[in-house]
C-alpha cells in the first residue's frame, strides 16, 4: 500500500464503538440513504435506480461485506470519487478502504504495474469485492485474478473491456468526447480551419484515446482539419501544453479556429489562447477544474462538460453489495435504467455554460463535494 501514499477509512471500519448491527440474533437495521436535495443538476433517473435497489435489499437480511475501492488518486478530479465512496460504503457499513495516490503518476505503465501489486495486496487481505478506477489495459490481470479467486470487480472512471470485470460504471468515453466535440462545432466558423485537440494519443491509455477520437471524428466529418496536442500528464504540464499549444496557434495553416480540452486540465487551451493573443477562438473543456471555472468566467472557455464523479463513486459500493446479497443478475436487472448494454452503466454527463457556473457549485454543495 505505500506506493499509494493516503487511504481513507470508511465510516465502518470495525471502530470499537460501533454497534453490533450484525448480530445474527435479529435482523440488521435498514439501509438508509442520506437524503440528496434535488438541483438542476440532479440525475433523477439515478437518484431512482438507486432508491429501488435499497428498496430491493431492505426485503431481506443482508450479509456484512468487506471491500476496496481503489483509485487512480484521491485528490483532484477523484476528490469528489472518495468522499462518495466512503459515504456509500457508510451506508452499507461495508467495512473496507477507499485507497489512491496523493498525486498523478507521471509514469502510465509503472502505474498499471503498482496498481497490480495493489490488488494482489488486497486480495491477501481478503477482500470480497473491489472497485477500481484502473490506468489501462494492462489492469487486465490483476482484475482477472480477483475474479479467478471469486471476488468481483467493478471498474469505474475508466474501463478495461478485455478483463473479467462484472460491470462498468461512470462516462461513455467515445461519446462523451463526441458530445464535447458537437458542443464546441456549433461554436466553430465556416471551414476550411484546424481544432486543436489537446488530447490522448497513447494506446496505454484506452479511455483516454476513445475520448479523444469521438471529438475528433465530429470535426473530421463536419470538413475541418484537426491537430491532437498529447496531453503532458505531470505537474510541470501546464506552461509545457500551453507553450505547444501557442505555437500551434501561430504557425498551423489552416488557422486555428477553436480548441478543446479532452480532460481535467483542459484550461490549458485557454492558457495557449491567451498567450497568442488569440481570445477570439472559442474554446470547450471537460471537468470542473478550478482554472477551467476561471477562464470560464472570464469568457475564454464557453462550456465544460462534467462526468459526475460523485455519482460514480458512490454507485460502485451498492453495485458491488447488490452482486453479494441478491446476485449479479438481479442487481443488473435494477441497474437496467442505466445500462447501454450488458455491462455498461452509464452514468451521464453535465454540460455546464458559463451562465450555469453558480447553479453547479450550488449543486456540488448540495452534494457535499468540490469537483
Amino acid at each position: 500500500m505505500t506506493a499509494f501514499g493516503l487511504i481513507l477509512m470508511t465510516a465502518a471500519c470495525g471502530a470499537s464503538d460501533t454497534p453490533d448491527i450484525y448480530s445474527t440474533e435479529e435482523s440488521p437495521a435498514p439501509i438508509k440513504r442520506r437524503p440528496t436535495p434535488v438541483t438542476e443538476f440532479t440525475p433523477v433517473e439515478l437518484e431512482a435506480t438507486v432508491d429501488d435497489l435499497v428498496a430491493e435489499l431492505n426485503e431481506r437480511p443482508n450479509e456484512p461485506m468487506h471491500a476496496e475501492v481503489l483509485l487512480k488518486i484521491v485528490s483532484g478530479f477523484f476528490a469528489p470519487v472518495a468522499t462518495a465512496a466512503n459515504r456509500a460504503m457508510g451506508e452499507l457499513r461495508m467495512t473496507g478502504n477507499v485507497a489512491g495516490r496523493l498525486e498523478e503518476p507521471g509514469d502510465q505503465e509503472k502505474a498499471v504495474e503498482l496498481q497490480n501489486d495493489q490488488i494482489e495486496q488486497t486480495l491477501a487481505g481478503g477482500v470480497e469485492a473491489i472497485g477500481i478506477a484502473p490506468f489501462g489495459e494492462g489492469n487486465a490481470s490483476g482484475i482477472d485474478a480477483a475474479v479467478a479467486r471469486g471476488v468481483h470487480v467493478v471498474t469505474l472512471d475508466a474501463d478495461v473491456e478485455s478483463s473479467k470485470r462484472s460491470i462498468y460504471v461512470g462516462t461513455l468515453n467515445k461519446a462523451a468526447g463526441a458530445t464535447a466535440g458537437n458542443t464546441l462545432l456549433q461554436m466553430l466558423p465556416p471551414g476550411p480551419g484546424t481544432v486543436i485537440i489537446l488530447g490522448n494519443a497513447n494506446p496505454v491509455w484506452v479511455t483516454g484515446l476513445e475520448r479523444t477520437q469521438g471529438a475528433e471524428d465530429v470535426f473530421k466529418e463536419a470538413g475541418y482539419e484537426t491537430l491532437v496536442v498529447q496531453e503532458t500528464l505531470t505537474a510541470m504540464g501546464d506552461e509545457e501544453d500551453a507553450a505547444t499549444m501557442k505555437a500551434k496557434i501561430e504557425t498551423t495553416d489552416p488557422p486555428v479556429v477553436g480548441m478543446i480540452g479532452m480532460f481535467n486540465e483542459a484550461y490549458r487551451c485557454a492558457m495557449a489562447a491567451k498567450a497568442a493573443g488569440r481570445k477570439d477562438i472559442p474554446i470547450v473543456a471537460f471537468d470542473f477544474d478550478p482554472k477551467t471555472v476561471s477562464y470560464m468566467r472570464e469568457g475564454l472557455i464557453k462550456a465544460t462538460h462534467t462526468q459526475r464523479q460523485y455519482y460514480e463513486g458512490y454507485l460502485v459500493p451498492y453495485i458491488l453489495y447488490g452482486i453479494k446479497n441478491i446476485g449479479l443478475d438481479a442487481t443488473k436487472e435494477i441497474l437496467a435504467p442505466l445500462m447501454v448494454d450488458e455491462l455498461r452503466v452509464n452514468t451521464g454527463l453535465d454540460v455546464v455554460t458559463a451562465k450555469t457556473i453558480d447553479a453547479y457549485n450550488d449543486h456540488l454543495d448540495a452534494l457535499g463535494v468540490n469537483q
